[in-house]
């Protein structure tokens, strides 16, 4: 690592990342992560604005003057239920708290705040190439900070957008990510004796259950990569000999694009009126929030792939390998042999071959541009609908960690996901150099948004009057 720009700000990236992966703060609530990132930012220069979109732990860093402009999108939001001690090989929760970095957006964005810093030293003596702009993305998980803030113009006037995430193995994002939207179901009945007077009761419970049947009943009539899940949050209560006046159901529904989420949405709204007409209760929905479908870009992906290329990947200490051996006897090794990563399902032969021969993840999977779906979402989506966006996905993980899980969360603040976060660091700064200093690339890649979006103008799909659900229960 001794050729990386970022490596001077090593010792002050390898602070960050603990520090964050120790504050583990969930959705909307990540205020002393958001401004110790910002608080750095701004102490080397940049021009630091707070709470942007409405949103109270969001940030925007610029840097620079002049195109293209460049944004690096930032998250740092934990998650609940994912306490777990570091480097420790068995479940072994923090006393402390309950939430766990198990997606590893401590790394994400002490990363983007490496390759940040690195453009900052590059621009600083070649004034007007370009602009950087730094976004502090809130509530990833669950809460879509991103599509909130592409709902209030915080994202217009990009020309690239770049980020990365966490992974167990080296890659450059292809392909799409679906759409989703999530909606509240309240159902209200009449409470009334269940043995002595059930003819009097109207069970909001039988409406929920009823909707959940009928919802497995769609499940067989939409498209392959649809999805649609479900939590109970209110069964409404615990006595058997009470008809339930009230019940709610919180769920998500995801789907190939924004118009075929709407679509497949109605369709889930309409058998909850029908579960409400069955048993003579009422319901009430609550739209919740909502992001799009990711618009791939192989511009930016053949970029970023032979950057990483270029580069090379991380190399270990016999420590680190040790590390990730004792990590490898709590996951498996078929687990690990056959880890799929973070992209879609292709070339299975190759990866598989890969993850074999290289135990340490020390390889980058090949750049095949493709349209396929991977079946699970972010709020990415809503940036590339604004401007191209490229995810790029380092190791930092022993094969076969499975993303939410504590196993991922105990390995987050050693050498090896360190080194991870650096490699991607480096990749991010090189390749936005890069578009600086070639206009046709810039270009290119604006020109395939345009002709994947059929340049449309971005429309926002969670609603003007909804605001995210943390500040609505404050109100």
């Amino acid at each position: 690592m001794s050729g990386y720009k970022v490596k001077k700000y090593e010792a002050l990236l390898t602070e960050m990342n603990a520090r964050l992966w120790e504050l583990a703060e969930i959705r909307f609530e990540e205020y002393q992560s958001a401004e110790l990132m910002a608080g750095c930012l701004r102490e080397h220069g940049f021009s630091v604005e707070t709470g942007v979109g409405a949103l109270p732990t969001a940030y925007k860093a610029v840097y620079g003057s002049g195109s293209p402009v460049i944004g690096l999108l930032a998250e740092y939001d934990a998650l609940d239920g994912l306490s777990q001690q570091a480097d420790v090989t068995e479940h072994r929760p923090r006393p402390e708290t309950t939430h766990g970095h198990g997606c590893g957006h401590h790394l994400l964005g002490t990363g983007v705040i490496g390759a940040a810093l690195a453009l900052k030293d590059y621009l600083a003596i070649h004034p007007g190439a370009g602009t950087v702009i730094v976004y502090g993305c809130p509530a990833e998980e669950g809460g879509s900070g991103k599509t909130y803030m592409a709902r209030a113009g915080v994202f217009d006037g990009l020309d690239i957008a770049l980020t990365w995430h966490p992974s167990t193995m080296n890659a450059s994002m292809t392909g799409s990510l679906l759409a989703n939207c999530q909606a509240y179901f309240k159902f209200h009945g009449k409470s009334s004796h269940a043995g002595a007077a059930p003819q009097k009761g109207r069970s909001a419970l039988d409406a929920l259950e009823l909707m959940n049947v009928g919802v497995n009943y769609l499940r067989e009539h939409m498209e392959m990569t649809d999805r649609i899940h479900y939590a109970i949050t209110n069964a409404g209560g615990v006595s058997p000999n009470v008809v339930q006046a009230e019940a709610e159901v919180l769920y998500l529904v995801r789907s190939r694009d924004n118009d075929s989420v709407r679509e497949l949405f109605r369709r889930v709204v309409n058998i909850a009126k029908g579960a409400a007409l069955m048993t003579g209760t009422t319901m009430e929905m609550t739209f919740d929030k909502a992001c799009s479908n990711v618009v791939p870009s192989d511009t930016l992906g053949e970029l970023l792939y032979d950057t990483m290329v270029e580069i090379g990947v991380p190399e270990y200490t016999s420590e680190e390998m040790a590390y990730i051996a004792d990590f490898r006897k709590v996951i498996g090794d078929e687990a690990a042999d056959r880890d799929l990563g973070m992209l879609p399902e292709f070339d299975l032969e190759t990866r598989h071959a890969l993850c074999k021969s290289h135990p340490m993840g020390d390889f980058i999977l090949p750049f095949e541009p493709q349209d396929v779906v991977e079946t699970a979402s972010s709020d990415m989506g809503d940036v590339s609908q604004i401007a191209p966006l490229l995810q790029l996905q380092c190791a930092c993980f022993c094969l076969g960690t499975q993303p939410h899980s504590w196993v991922e969360v105990a390995q987050g603040k050693s050498s090896y996901a360190v080194k991870g976060m650096l490699f991607a660091a480096e990749t991010l700064y090189r390749a936005a150099v890069k578009l600086m200093e070639d206009p046709q690339l810039v270009k290119k890649a604006k020109e395939e948004n345009v002709r994947r979006t059929g340049g449309r103008a971005y429309r926002c799909p969670i609603p003007e009057d909804v605001v995210p659900a943390a500040f609505r229960k404050k109100e």
